[in-house]
């Protein structure tokens, strides 16, 4: 497996609208991008610090990851995101190595890259996200 770069850290907030002040107002980063992915049932909002993101998810679905997430555990970190050159061969890596996967495949998330999870009983209780730029 080849990462690159942490590409983001994924943060569960239950509203966006309540949480983009703090990181922008307290901690002088600038909200760049905010967006939907429908099929994941999330808002995302984007802020850049030198090289990696973090970026806010906030469910749009009672039903939705995110929301059972904060459910569960409450706000906070749910993810760290690794960069690769390949996501596909990178999940191929993982699962012959024993690794647990909650994705066999890439699939689109935000900002056009191809994503896929590893589960975080497999990871030492963190959930993994692997990404690649889209269009491979």
């Amino acid at each position: 497996m080849e990462l690159t770069h942490i590409e983001h850290l994924g943060i569960a907030v239950k509203s966006l609208d309540e949480a983009i002040p703090y990181y922008e107002g307290i901690l002088g980063l600038k909200c760049y991008a905010i967006e939907e992915v429908a099929d994941q049932k999330v808002r995302t909002a984007f802020f850049k610090i030198g090289q990696t993101k973090l970026e806010l998810l906030e469910s749009t679905s009672p039903e939705g990851t995110i929301a059972q997430f904060i459910e569960k555990r409450g706000e906070g970190i749910h993810h760290i995101a690794f960069a690769t050159t390949s996501v596909k061969e990178a999940l191929a890596d993982a699962e012959a190595k024993g690794v647990r996967l909650i994705d066999k495949a890439p699939r689109k998330g935000a900002e056009g890259l191809n994503i896929a999870f590893l589960h975080p009983k497999s990871t030492m209780g963190v959930l993994t996200e692997l990404c690649e730029k889209g269009d491979k």
